[in-house]
């Protein structure tokens, strides 16, 4: 009989803080796209956190359509906690910062000082559990970086650190100015998006301790709706997995980055109640090193050397 790798562990640590985190996330990327209001969008806060996700990730830039509605999604979700404050301490509350249209980019002291207490206005809230800088700004020193962090962090506006979209040397640049461990990177992982596997992302994050949140794990819906023969290949390794275990394509999909051994919390980006409890059944699915390979290499269009 084939060998499982082990299960995925029910939750982990934020590096420096003792914040526990739900093996997936729910991100609310497209929830001002969908046009929900407060109420539409606590029903997508309960499903969440009923199906034990308790790791909600937004960002200040999320609702901005080139023109207007920046800061829309962290307003919603502000609606929601205050009308119902007991929710607040179900969840491990995640935004991000340091994207200004049309600069683009801005993580001058100056600027993201500001941006930081913009959010917590937005989110009616005093402290942000993880403050992630959402991409990284070339044009600001990350010492300076490091200095507004630290001073959030100080003043308990912000629990644990973490980034968006950097580059393992932009890691250890901001880490060394940093006062306190970084806790999290957020880069974009899938099974049709390899690089974090092979460019030293996942290697950096395990050495450090950081926990590893993969946005789009679905790679942007093509995983569902698969076109081209690449993605088709990854769709039936997937579906072998998936029939076996009775789960759709999707769990199997996310099931199959939490196998790796780096902890990765896929961040579910469905705006549906039920597809968000039925992303929790990730935990359940198990994974043969031979299944998993097989993905793998269908993604690389090519066989392992």
């Amino acid at each position: 009989m084939s060998e499982f790798l082990p299960f995925a562990q029910p939750d982990r640590r934020l590096a420096g803080t003792g914040l526990a985190v739900s093996r997936l996330a729910w991100g609310m990327w497209r929830l001002v796209d969908e046009g929900l209001g407060a109420r539409e969008t606590a029903k997508l806060v309960h499903a969440a956190l009923d199906a034990g996700i308790t790791l909600l990730d937004t960002a200040d830039i999320y609702g901005f359509d080139g023109s207007g509605g920046f800061g829309g999604a962290e307003d919603l979700l502000g609606e929601v906690l205050a009308a119902e404050p007991g929710l607040r301490a179900r969840m491990v509350l995640a935004t991000k910062g340091g994207i200004r249209p049309p600069l683009p980019y801005d993580q001058s002291g100056a600027y993201l000082a500001g941006a930081i207490d913009a959010s917590l206005r937005r989110l009616r809230c005093e402290r942000i559990d993880l403050w992630q800088v959402h991409r990284p700004d070339i044009l600001t020193h990350p010492q300076e970086l490091a200095r507004t962090i630290d001073d959030a962090c100080a003043a308990g506006k912000i629990g644990a650190i973490g980034v968006s979209n950097f580059t393992p040397p932009q890691i250890d640049a901001l880490a060394r100015f940093l006062g306190r461990p970084l806790g999290a990177t957020q880069p974009e992982i899938s099974a049709l998006r390899l690089d974090a596997f092979t460019n030293g992302e996942l290697d950096q994050a395990m050495a450090m301790g950081l926990a590893v949140l993969a946005w789009s794990p679905l790679g942007g819906g093509r995983l569902l709706s698969p076109r081209t023969a690449r993605e088709v290949a990854v769709a039936d390794a997937l579906d072998a997995v998936a029939r076996e275990q009775g789960v759709p394509r999707a769990v199997a999909a996310m099931s199959w980055l939490m196998a790796h051994p780096a902890g990765i919390v896929p961040i579910v980006g469905s705006q549906r109640a039920g597809r968000i409890a039925e992303a929790a059944r990730a935990l359940e699915v198990r994974w043969t090193r031979r299944d998993w390979y097989a993905v793998y290499v269908s993604a690389r269009g090519e066989p392992l050397p």
